[in-house]
């Protein structure tokens, strides 16, 4: 999953929404110094990774990308996912996105220092293009998928995938809407588990 899910599966919790959120800016057990509960974020996160990865749903939406865009297509389908959370919000959530997100910014701001740097780094663009709202329309996931093409130099053909995304739209929605609340559930129990150790 994307960081819209990363952060709205970790319940509330601000420690825990702070490693869910930054864990892929963590290699290995590089996370020891750092306060407890974000330390179950960071393993909720990898939970959570591992649970998506292995999920048949995810696979069959993946699968329908391989073809064009090989390993990519798990991360294409990540940030698929992402837009139908944000798309769907208030299905999920009574606190509106924009709302949502701009206490998450906030979050950020006041944690800065312990933000890995990658994350620092990240974080201007972020806030200033408004990522986590902008996942809600398609406009904004054409910048995204844009944004990864030119990250992995063109190589991806990333900047593509919105045409499959609106080709096979009702498709993805359905898979993402079937897997997402079987992840809730899996999340909720994973996340009361690590809490209570």
């Amino acid at each position: 999953m994307n960081f819209l899910a990363h952060i709205y599966l970790s319940f509330d919790d601000k420690e825990i929404t702070l490693g869910n959120f930054f864990a892929d800016h963590i290699r290995g057990n590089k996370y020891k110094h750092l306060p407890d509960r974000i330390q179950k974020g960071i393993l909720l996160h990898r939970e959570i990774d591992t649970f998506t990865d292995s999920h048949p749903t995810v696979r069959q939406s993946s699968k329908r990308l391989h073809k064009n865009y090989s390993h990519y297509s798990r991360v294409i389908v990540d940030i698929y996912y992402d837009h139908f959370l944000a798309k769907n919000w208030s299905d999920y959530s009574d606190v509106p996105l924009d709302e949502y997100v701009e206490d998450f910014y906030d979050l950020l701001e006041d944690n800065y220092d312990i933000l890995p740097l990658a994350t620092q780094r990240m974080m201007p663009y972020m806030i200033a293009d408004n990522w986590l709202l902008n996942y809600a329309n398609l406009a904004g996931i054409d910048r995204v998928l844009n944004g990864m093409n030119r990250r992995t130099k063109n190589k991806s053909r990333m900047n593509f995938a919105i045409l499959d995304l609106e080709e096979h739209y009702i498709d993805f929605e359905k898979e993402f809407t079937s897997f997402f609340e079987e992840l809730i559930t899996f999340s909720n129990q994973k996340f009361i588990s690590l809490c209570e150790n």
